[in-house]
């Protein structure tokens, strides 16, 4: 498991693109046949992926890392399908997942496996002082919020899954957007969360197509060139926004004190630089 430390924002002010990659952009995700993962310091979250391959399932196991007898043992975890159908076998019961479905696993489940080629599971898991059970949310249970305007080139859908008045978890807030044919632009004008870190996943990004990932203080701000299926850790400092060739998803990950989706900073365009 590779392990990410954390940058302050007088470094990152200093840091060149390739150090900035370095630091904040996952492109080491979703190899065939195998689970990756990757340690971030902040809010000590775990990210990575399961992408079976043949009829043999690959199970979370937990790294040297965490100094842990199982996964779970004291984390949550989040699972995103973003491929073809695939099941998640949680302590002997099976939960078919389709694409776009979510799978919260609550602390304490001892043995967690991914099955069915063609699938690619994201994982986005973060300490847990309780336990929730076990909830397959698809994509019809999700609470959607519709966004944005044709003129702003905007027009997105937000899916929350895991949230206070969705899933409930102990830190854990997950869900994603997807954006309409013609918008490409997200989260604008942007905001930081004191309070919590992001991880974002872009994925359906075509091959021909990336994503810029705008990120850093509001008075400071740089740009990420991401692909898909990348990912991007945002600290609580840093706005996270984005502009693309064309339209894409993205699943928004959160943890931290507070689990409220709304409880963010605004940075307004009028300060931005």
């Amino acid at each position: 498991m590779e392990t990410r430390l954390t940058v302050d924002p007088v470094r990152y002010a200093r840091m060149t693109t390739d150090e900035l990659r370095a630091a904040f952009l996952i492109e080491t995700l979703f190899t065939p046949g195998q689970i990756d993962l990757l340690y971030c310091e902040v809010e000590r979250a775990v990210v990575g992926s399961a992408v079976p391959t043949g009829n043999a399932a690959l199970a979370l196991t937990p790294p040297p890392e965490l100094r842990a007898e199982f996964f779970c043992q004291r984390r949550e975890l989040g699972v995103l399908n973003i491929g073809g159908p695939g099941t998640v076998t949680v302590d002997g019961k099976p939960f078919a997942m389709a694409n776009r479905d979510c799978l919260y696993i609550g602390r304490g489940t001892r043995t967690v496996e991914f099955s069915g080629p063609g699938a690619a599971f994201y994982l986005v898991s973060y300490p847990a002082h309780t336990s929730y059970p076990v909830v397959l949310a698809r994509q019809a249970d999700a609470e959607p919020a519709k966004l944005g305007s044709v003129a702003e080139c905007n027009q997105r859908t937000i899916y929350k899954y895991i949230h206070p008045a969705g899933v409930k978890s102990c830190q854990l807030v997950m869900g994603y957007t997807q954006l309409e044919t013609g918008s490409v632009w997200n989260t604008m004008p942007p905001h930081t969360h004191p309070r919590r870190s992001e991880v974002y996943l872009y994925f359906d990004v075509a091959d021909t197509a990336r994503v810029f990932h705008i990120m850093g203080a509001p008075q400071e701000t740089r740009h990420l060139v991401v692909a898909n299926r990348q990912a991007i850790l945002s600290p609580m400092w840093s706005v996270h926004c984005a502009c693309a060739t064309q339209a894409y998803a993205f699943c928004w990950a959160m943890g931290g004190e507070n689990q409220e989706f709304a409880d963010m900073d605004p940075a307004p365009l009028a300060t931005l630089k």
